[in-house]
């Protein structure tokens, strides 16, 4: 709860516009709470260091690639989020989008449905999934890792058996699912359109979310403030999509990612439901006190999970034009969880947000795209991505100490 005195400084952070904001971040770096910094400069270092031992890392090519390479685990990591925030964890999610890419192959290709259909299908499997673990993890009070870590062997088991002998299915080229994961890019008037949209609707997002905390007497943004958000992310967007246009341009699968992260962060950030999900990762019996359904929210983020891993599963799928024994197998899992991780999301519940999957999962993506030009054998992928996600976990548990020793001051 704000004391008088924080509520004051925000109202003077308010008046002073941009300077005052500014001002306002480097006091809540200073406390403890680094939010994307981390991440952001080891983007930039990871991809200053790339460029320099290979000038095609950052060519508009291979950052196409990138983003389109990214999006199946990207979703996956997204549902991990949600899981991480309430102070649990899925281990399972590379075999649950295994076995539903399975279904749906089954689905569309031997029984000749709707494409359409396979893929309810396969999600209706996912959400089924995610519901079993809820009812076992509230009824019985099994950890939820070792839920979902039986969940990883069984489910293997199960993907084995629908694939049948044969182990693998070809998804037809020609097909609607392979046409939008390999060859559908936006025409180039509309990503720019895209990019005016989503910063016009920031601004109007941010000046109605300003508009109601006045009239609550809150402290809010001001207009200035929001105006100089809003021209970042699109002039940042526009040189960005301006870059993606030299070559094929944006694909459609990578702003599907985009979407499904901008309505997560709107569930998250903005409805009960969302607050209640923060609530029950940083304090679970707080929350039951306060009147929150505790057991729904757990069961509800699971779904969420293994429902957003079955269309990892399905785009995973649709990008290879095949689904055979390994497919949500590897380090699919695992990288699904660093993404998560990296991205700031605390594995101690309570903080993160829908865009540490994003930024997560573009810097396990540039760290793979980068060591693969240089080629370097998959072990230092590993290697490099396993001490990336080592460091992300200590600067969680420095900040977090920071943050403590912050508040008792």
């Amino acid at each position: 709860m704000s004391t008088p005195t924080d509520l004051q400084d925000e109202r003077l952070i308010g008046r002073r516009g941009v300077r005052g904001a500014a001002e306002g971040m480097l006091d809540r770096v200073r406390s403890g709470d680094l939010g994307v910094l981390p991440v952001v400069i080891g983007l930039v270092v990871i991809g200053t260091v790339f460029q320099l031992l290979n000038p095609i890392f950052l060519s508009s090519t291979n950052l196409v690639n990138l983003t389109m390479e990214l999006v199946p685990v990207g979703v996956m990591a997204l549902g991990v989020v949600c899981v991480l925030l309430v102070g649990q964890i899925d281990l399972s999610v590379g075999s649950v989008s295994g076995l539903t890419s399975a279904v749906m192959a089954v689905f569309f290709v031997d029984k000749r449905l709707p494409w359409v259909v396979a893929v309810l299908a396969a999600l209706v499997i996912g959400a089924v999934v995610g519901w079993v673990y809820g009812q076992i993890f509230n009824r019985f009070g099994v950890p939820s890792f070792v839920i979902t870590m039986a969940g990883l062997l069984g489910l293997l088991g199960v993907q084995l058996w629908v694939l049948g002998a044969k182990g693998s299915i070809n998804l037809p080229f020609d097909s609607a699912l392979v046409t939008f994961a390999q060859l559908a890019f936006l025409p180039a008037w509309l990503s720019y359109a895209l990019v005016v949209v989503a910063a016009g609707g920031l601004f109007l997002s941010g000046y109605l979310h300003a508009g109601r905390r006045r009239a609550a007497s809150l402290s809010a943004r001001s207009t200035r403030v929001l105006a100089a958000r809003s021209v970042a992310v699109l002039v940042g967007l526009g040189i960005a999509v301006w870059y993606l246009n030299q070559t094929r341009g944006v694909g459609w699968m990578f702003v599907l990612f985009l979407v499904l992260v901008l309505i997560m962060h709107y569930v998250l950030g903005r409805t009960r439901f969302g607050r209640s999900i923060y609530a029950v990762g940083g304090n679970a019996e707080a929350a039951r006190r306060a009147g929150i359904n505790v057991k729904g929210i757990y069961t509800s983020v699971l779904v969420m999970c293994t429902t957003l891993a079955a269309v990892g599963g399905v785009l995973a799928a649709a990008r290879l034009a095949a689904v055979n024994q390994s497919s949500g197998a590897g380090d699919i899992n695992l990288n699904a969880i660093a993404a998560a991780v990296i991205g700031g999301t605390s594995l101690f519940g309570g903080r993160g947000t829908a865009f540490a999957a994003l930024l997560g999962i573009v810097v396990i993506q540039s760290i793979s795209s980068g060591l693969t030009l240089l080629n370097l054998d998959s072990s230092f992928r590993f290697m490099v991505t396993g001490a990336v996600l080592l460091l992300a976990v200590a600067v969680d548990s420095v900040a977090r100490r920071s943050r403590a020793s912050h508040g008792r001051a």
